[in-house]
């Protein structure tokens, strides 16, 4: 028999897409007031992978990728994509959204997004909230499977995300070398949000 661990501190990331700069940007500042310092932020980027939002944004849609310093528990996803979409509605205009925000983590072996919808590769988790298996990390790379979206198998995300990755062992070996307390109780405030991309 095994016994029960804690989970590990994973690390926190967000992907934004928007028609608008200003609603982006006004999007990050307020992921980085409630999550602390943004640690990774993309360029500004299109968003050409599917016409399923056009509808609802209009076309010519830019997207975003952030990730926050500040490590976070596991289980505290559900609560969070409820918080992200209670934003996506105070950004909204006469009942129209302005920007998408999909959070999720990164742990060591895999990525996670956090979703409304359920499906086979999504189990439940709470309030509503089910978890996304997007990619696996196996043979020091992160690997698409079968249902992975695909902007996040391609090779300019994938790199994102690896150098995100490495940031993310960084800060485990320093926890681990600090004895200090779990990085998620750790409030750090937030910081200059950049307008290309950067890793701090």
């Amino acid at each position: 028999m095994s016994d029960p661990q804690p989970a590990e501190a994973v690390k926190l990331i967000a992907s934004l897409f928007s028609g608008e700069g200003r609603t982006l940007g006004d999007a990050v500042h307020a992921l980085s007031e409630k999550h602390g310092k943004v640690d990774f932020i993309s360029a500004p980027v299109p968003f050409v992978y599917t016409d399923y939002y056009t509808k609802e944004f209009g076309g010519s849609l830019i997207r975003r990728l952030v990730a926050f310093h500040r490590l976070i528990r596991p289980d505290s996803l559900p609560d969070i994509k409820l918080w992200t979409n209670s934003l996506e509605c105070r950004l909204s205009e006469e009942g129209r959204r302005k920007v998408n925000i999909d959070p999720g983590y990164l742990a060591k072996a895999h990525l996670i997004l956090a979703t409304c919808k359920g499906y086979s590769h999504r189990p439940y988790l709470r309030d509503g909230i089910y978890a996304d298996l997007t990619l696996l990390y196996r043979n020091k790379a992160f690997q698409a499977l079968p249902w992975t979206y695909p902007d996040y198998a391609g090779g300019k995300m994938i790199g994102m995300l690896t150098r995100i990755r490495e940031k993310y062992i960084l800060q485990l070996k320093a926890t681990e070398e600090d004895d200090s307390p779990a990085a998620g109780d750790l409030p750090v405030p937030g910081e200059n949000i950049l307008d290309e991309e950067s890793i701090q």
